[in-house]
């Protein structure tokens, strides 16, 4: 099976524990208005591969990776997730630690199919890195242009599973800033018993080169890049509310 992606990382940092073997999926579902990596959208672009030519990759490096171990990320990993699981598959065969940082909006719960896969993919998945963009249903879709229920169900879906969740949360001005929806975020966090970190990432206009380079008007120009104090502020807010929800 060959499954296509954008590019590959081989000392990731911040794509889970320790030093990582980053891959990067072609394809997403989600157009999120600060999403900096447009290059990514569309599927069947980019390179062709299959799971034991980016194993190979990782052994050339894997000395390296004995406290850290895969990730993959996107685009949307979910939109190949036949791929994703023989990678994952033979990844755990080699003892290789596996992480996936998805939205979740592909998951589906309707269709006994898919939901099957799901479930083969949960047994080789050791931690998710879960992209919650906004906790309101309707500021979810002017954000991503997509609804938000798939990701909850899949947010249950992890817990059910007892897999490890990092969530990360951009914050975005005048978008995902509000007191709010920070608070309504946190408390819904707080309703999930395996949720092990929290991110709290500030957005920046880094990308905007890429949608220049493709010919796509940058939908955040006017939007300044936000500084760690502030993600730390908004970071204690949500916090606030997962403590709130805690004690309930």
């Amino acid at each position: 099976m060959e499954g296509y992606i954008h590019s590959t990382e081989s000392f990731g940092t911040v794509d889970g524990p320790g030093i990582r073997f980053v891959v990067f999926f072609q394809g997403c579902p989600l157009r999120c208005l600060f999403c900096h990596n447009p290059d990514t959208w569309k599927i069947g672009d980019g390179r062709k591969v299959t799971a034991d030519e980016l194993l190979s990759e990782y052994k050339k490096n894997e000395t390296y990776y004995k406290s850290g171990g895969l990730t993959v990320t996107g685009g949307e990993p979910l939109m190949q997730i036949d791929f994703l699981i023989e990678l994952f598959t033979k990844a755990k065969s080699l003892n290789i630690h596996t992480c996936l940082d998805t939205s979740g909006f592909n998951f589906s719960k309707d269709k006994p199919e898919t939901l099957e896969k799901f479930h083969t993919l949960a047994q080789v998945t050791d931690l998710v890195l879960l992209d919650l963009k906004h906790i309101n249903p309707h500021e979810h879709i002017k954000l991503t242009g997509q609804k938000i229920d798939p990701i909850l169900f899949f947010s249950k879906f992890l817990e059910e599973k007892g897999i490890p969740v990092w969530i990360r949360h951009v914050i975005v001005p005048g978008i995902t800033d509000n007191e709010t929806y920070l608070k309504e975020l946190g408390y819904y966090i707080g309703g999930l018993h395996n949720v092990k970190a929290l991110d709290v990432l500030p957005y920046h206009s880094m990308g905007k080169s890429k949608y220049d380079k493709l010919g796509i008007p940058y939908p955040l120009k006017d939007v300044q890049d936000v500084d760690k104090d502030e993600a730390i502020r908004c970071k204690n807010i949500i916090l606030d509310g997962i403590k709130y929800r805690k004690k309930q």
